[in-house]
């Protein structure tokens, strides 16, 4: 087989993503094929583009096609406790010894809240995923890996970016960064919340056009794939074994694609990492939940069928939608256009790829149905939508069997697609995001401390399955970071929670491990001692799809430590 090195990062080669589980015969099926062993269990095979057709996910199966993520966000120490705590000496955490990883846009290496008193970085770390040529991280073959020494001697000289060139064009990174531990700035009004933590930062190359093409995004969105977020994740574990040091990692981004119910290849890795010890994973739930980009129904039994009533927008380039069918029953569905032209009920079959063309329009949409797809065992139906027609469109859903279980649809994520593009009668409920449907990890959403409201946009649980999430509220509403300036500005969402909560999980990492408290904490634990201290309102019922188990409240975390009430 080929190098896998130059395909990677090449434009001429896809990706697909494979569960192989150390049987290097299932690679045999690919022809002209690279393989990029990840681990034990995943692998990325690199094909050449021409490879992938509309029938892909038929020839290779919906989970080998990576998912494409998108970044999620757009007073708060004293809301969740943190001062509180600082008070009493032996609690004054800040995250000393410990690592925060960010996987995300990059990071303003220059900015000084990344820097210790005497200039020197706080950034252990970088491997920037778009640099190539260099130095690639042992185990990786792109990008280039940068070291503190490295980033010392840019901060040095009078040209930073001659000697490490690494740059955070989009910011969303450097804000995640600075609200989970950036330096203080009093008179900014700006604290991270563990002020003394380090990093390991991964940029993240920006996803291939033919993966965008292929699942109908616009070409200049800004989103990731699944296989960069993968080695993303190899590279900071192996990063914390190195320095031998905790880690707390904060995953600000998500996707409406999968099934929303945790069992995806990422979200399963996720979830494994989750049970590490000296590992704890935070994951902003997502901002989806006033989007109107959800749809659940059962069939009406009366008639046979469920009407979904689908407004697309004018200038409408594409789209895809997934329609999960709650197993055992079998779905089917038709279509009509707003012109009126109609598509007969479509049968379902074990597996099938169709294209429909339409008379009166220049719509053509692609259909894949997956009568078990392989994560979830559960129905897919996948449209893919190009030059759809604006105005509203009518899928009837039909339900064989009894049992009446009930279908979900869900659209792209925002910036994925328009937002007038949406269900009539939306359901704002199941609508975190992947990878916030994975068990094991935190899964945080947002709330404003400043009148104790749940954030507008915030993604509403539970899991397709029920499992409960989002697991905890944190502040994300008008919260002060830095900027690409070098200054700083008030964000909103839940990619802001999820970062404040990484801050908080680094500190109790600091206590368990480098205060030598509790050797044994991993992200399971951390999650149950937040959930145990959580700040609960008596007229609300917990946990529940929007709080999840209530606010973040940190002092309440080590005021039952104090006083020896442990797991």
């Amino acid at each position: 087989m080929a190098n896998a090195s130059s395909r990677i990062i090449s434009e001429d080669y896809a990706d697909l993503l494979i569960e192989y589980y150390g049987d290097y015969s299932v690679f045999d099926r690919f022809t002209d094929a690279a393989v990029d062993i990840i681990n034990d269990i995943l692998a990325v095979v690199h094909i050449p583009v021409e490879q992938i057709t509309n029938a892909a996910v038929y020839e290779f199966g919906y989970s080998a096609m990576p998912s494409l993520f998108g970044l999620i966000s757009r007073q708060s120490l004293e809301a969740s406790g943190i001062l509180q705590i600082r008070a009493f000496p032996n609690f004054d955490l800040r995250g000393q010894g410990v690592l925060i990883g960010i996987l995300d846009s990059g990071i303003d290496y220059t900015n000084p809240v990344f820097q210790n008193e005497d200039g020197t970085t706080r950034i252990a770390l970088l491997w920037d995923q778009t640099i190539q040529g260099v130095n690639p991280p042992e185990n990786q073959n792109y990008g280039t890996e940068y070291t503190r020494e490295q980033i010392n001697q840019a901060l040095q000289s009078g040209n930073p970016l001659e000697i490490v060139p690494s740059m955070d064009e989009i910011g969303h990174g450097t804000m995640v960064a600075g609200i989970a531990g950036g330096s203080e700035v009093p008179e900014s009004n700006f604290y991270g919340v563990a002020s003394e933590a380090e990093f390991v930062v991964v940029k993240l190359k920006t996803a291939k056009r033919y993966l965008k093409e292929f699942f109908r995004l616009p070409v200049d969105s800004v989103c990731y794939q699944e296989t960069d977020i993968l080695y993303a994740l190899e590279y900071i574990l192996s990063a914390a074994a190195r320095l031998r040091r905790p880690m707390a990692i904060c995953i600000a981004m998500g996707t409406s694609q999968g099934a929303h119910d945790g069992r995806g290849l990422l979200s399963n890795y996720l979830s494994v990492i989750a049970s590490t010890p000296g590992i704890a994973v935070v994951v902003a739930a997502g901002n989806e939940g006033s989007a109107r980009r959800h749809f659940f129904g059962l069939v009406d039994q009366a008639i046979g069928y469920n009407t979904v009533e689908l407004h697309v927008a004018e200038n409408e380039g594409g789209f895809s939608m997934s329609l999960w069918g709650q197993s055992p029953s079998i779905f089917s569905i038709d279509i009509q256009s707003p012109s009126g032209e109609y598509i007969p009920r479509i049968s379902a079959t074990i597996d099938e790829n169709r294209e429909i063309s339409f008379v009166f329009e220049e719509t053509v949409i692609i259909i894949d149905i997956q009568m078990v797809e392989s994560q979830s065992g559960d129905q897919l139906i996948l449209l893919r939508f190009s030059n759809p027609t604006p105005g509203i469109w009518r899928f009837n859903v039909y339900e064989r069997e009894d049992l009446n279980m009930g279908f979900h649809i869900w659209l792209p994520m925002s910036g994925f697609v328009s937002d007038d593009t949406f269900f009539i009668r939306s359901d704002p409920y199941t609508t975190i995001l992947s990878l916030g449907n994975a068990e094991l990890p935190i899964t945080v959403t947002a709330y404003n401390d400043a009148d104790d409201s749940l954030y507008i946009n915030a993604s509403k649980g539970y899991t397709r399955l029920n499992l409960v999430k989002p697991d905890i509220a944190a502040p994300g509403v008008n919260v002060i970071g830095p900027t690409l300036n070098q200054d700083f500005a008030e964000f909103t969402g839940t990619s802001v929670a999820a970062a404040h909560t990484t801050g908080v999980a680094a500190m109790i990492l600091e206590w368990g491990f480098i205060r030598e408290n509790f050797f044994r904490l991993s992200t399971t634990e951390v999650k149950k001692l937040l959930l145990r201290g959580a700040r609960r309102d008596t007229a609300i019922t917990y946990p529940n799809p929007e709080w999840g188990y209530g606010i973040l409240d940190v002092y309440n975390v080590f005021d039952s430590l104090r006083i020896g009430i442990i797991l």
